[in-house]
């Protein structure tokens, strides 16, 4: 199957990326906002959110708090954002999250990490454990189930999520973990996707490069299964694991990898794959709403949510 031709038609519709000796992060950033002033969401569900604060490893993390009517004690969900570790916010993903709030009927807790470069690896990894730490031992207060709380993230965020669920997999028990796209690797030459769906398909290879430069350290922190989950000698113990992918994408390949190393290891795995679609095309807004496949990948997750769940 073919990429889906009113995904190309938005897709060529959209300003080219800067060239890579013009990339900033401030540049990005305003550039995302400026896009999701222009957006429209007429079926934006109403969920009561509230946005508070929580203690970080580095003084408080902003979270907003998505909390829909529900009977009786909901699953609760920490949710990563993505952006290369370098853009998105609370308000680039609110959209996002409350979709998934109100088809889950779930408590979401979206999560404001520290973002590169100003805060170099570890400080998301380490923002996003103490966040889920936090919503760990306060899920209750929030009216949800202590026994029933997950980890998510898109793109950058997914690759948080996965951190975060390979740290507490023998500290605390994951309901479980909800990889969007995920970046689950540091060595992108290993991969096919990079080189095949370098350009033209929204996440291009020299930005995806970029982040990773502007997130990292040093080259030795290639080789820390916090910043590359999928090096990690045993994945055994991980937590019932959805993983969604799509094939017009450059991360498509290492999170296929991820998929089937934590299949051999023994854990459940739920992999959603969408061949005519790009990169993060639920999820982030810059994706047009009208397309049918973001209405049917929301709907899969949140099922997958309450399945698990029960």
């Amino acid at each position: 199957m073919h990429i889906d031709p009113r995904l190309r038609a938005h897709l060529d519709s959209l300003p080219p990326a800067p060239p890579i000796d013009q990339i900033t992060p401030d540049l990005l950033r305003a550039r995302i906002a400026q896009l999701i002033a222009g957006l429209n969401f007429p079926d934006l569900p109403q969920i009561p959110a509230r946005d508070t604060h929580i203690p970080g490893p580095a003084g408080d993390i902003p979270i907003r708090i998505y909390r829909p009517e529900t009977f009786g004690p909901a699953p609760v969900i920490v949710h990563f954002h993505g952006g290369g570790w370098v853009v998105g916010s609370l308000d680039t993903h609110d959209p996002f999250c409350r979709y998934l709030s109100n088809l889950a009927r779930a408590i979401i807790i979206s999560v404001d990490y520290r973002l590169a470069p100003e805060h170099k690896f570890p400080a998301a990894v380490e923002d996003a454990e103490a966040a889920t730490r936090w919503a760990l031992t306060h899920a209750a207060e929030l009216g949800g189930n202590p026994e029933s709380v997950f980890v998510s993230g898109d793109s950058a965020g997914g690759n948080l999520a996965a951190a975060v669920a390979l740290l507490l997999r023998n500290q605390t028990k994951l309901r479980g973990q909800i990889l969007l796209f995920p970046i689950t690797d540091t060595a992108p030459d290993n991969y096919e996707s990079y080189t095949k769906y370098a350009k033209g398909c929204g996440l291009e290879r020299h930005l995806m490069l970029w982040y990773l430069d502007q997130y990292l350290a040093s080259e030795e922190q290639r080789d820390d299964i916090r910043a590359a989950p999928i090096i990690a000698e045993d994945l055994r113990g991980l937590p019932p694991t959805l993983i969604m992918t799509s094939t017009y994408d450059v991360l498509c390949d290492e999170a296929m990898c991820y998929s089937a190393r934590l299949r051999e290891a023994g854990v459940d795995v739920m992999h959603l794959h969408f061949s005519d679609m790009h990169h993060n095309f639920p999820v982030w807004p810059l994706t047009v709403a009208e397309f049918p496949q973001s209405y049917e990948a929301r709907e899969k997750i949140a099922h997958w949510i309450q399945i698990a769940s029960q």
